[in-house]
């Protein structure tokens, strides 16, 4: 039941947008029990982020929120995923990506909670 949300500064074409979101279906996969087939994707693009006081260059805010716990390697490889996927995508630099992850013991579901 992972989702990943994230706030990008640049224009997103529909192409990237579903290569982006078919990248993260298969990079979800590094945390046990995650697959594509539960995960929900947002994608905003023209989101205004200041980064280090300015926007000198394409910048992108992405959180990744889990139901359950992973261990910090898992969240350590995604995050180089993550990274690699907007960078190659969207060029926006590597050094402008903030990756934010968030665990849930609580997660709701067609009415009910897992």
């Amino acid at each position: 039941m992972p989702f990943i949300n994230a706030r990008v500064t640049c224009k997103v074409s529909s192409k990237s947008e579903l290569r982006i979101k078919e990248a993260l279906g298969k990079a979800i996969s590094i945390l046990p029990g995650k697959s594509e087939e539960w995960l929900m994707v947002g994608i905003q693009e023209n989101y205004h982020l200041y980064f280090q006081g300015n926007q000198d260059s394409d910048s992108a805010f992405i959180e990744v929120k889990v139901y359950g716990k992973a261990s910090k390697e898992d969240y350590d490889d995604l995050t180089k995923r993550i990274t690699d996927i907007f960078h190659s995508e969207l060029a926006i630099p590597c050094e402008r990506i903030y990756v934010e992850y968030e665990e849930t013991p609580y997660w709701g579901f067609d009415g009910a909670n897992f």
